[in-house]
């Protein structure tokens, strides 16, 4: 399974997916479209100029950010949430725990949010 993010900048994403979180290309077309993995799962950045972006028939546009996310399962959350703050990712809130483990949400350089996530 893939989700796909839309971002303003797919190089910029890339720099942040592969060098930030250790993210690995797959495949990239241009400055448009790249599809990268974490584990098993892929994320394909659709930039600008790609077909995800047009306009909807009703003519609102897909743009990037909102409160859905992908969850990235990690260890050692703070250690990595520390890290993170040190490269001056963005944060949506502070690290919670909960029932099922410890969680945090950053944004993308386009505003896409991603969980980390520590299982109890």
């Amino acid at each position: 399974m893939a989700t796909r993010y839309l971002v303003r900048d797919v190089p910029e994403s890339l720099i942040f997916y592969v060098d930030t979180l250790g993210f690995e290309v797959v495949e990239q077309w241009g400055p448009a479209f790249a599809i990268v993995r974490y584990r098993e799962d892929e994320l394909w950045l659709s930039g600008p100029g790609t077909s995800a972006a047009r306009a909807m028939p009703d003519g609102s546009l897909p743009e990037p950010g909102g409160w859905n996310r992908i969850v990235l399962e990690v260890e050692d959350l703070a250690p990595l949430a520390a890290r993170l703050q040190e490269l001056g990712v963005r944060f949506s809130g502070d690290l919670v725990t909960g029932p099922g483990g410890s969680q945090v949400l950053i944004e993308d350089p386009s505003g896409n949010r991603i969980e980390l996530f520590q299982p109890r």
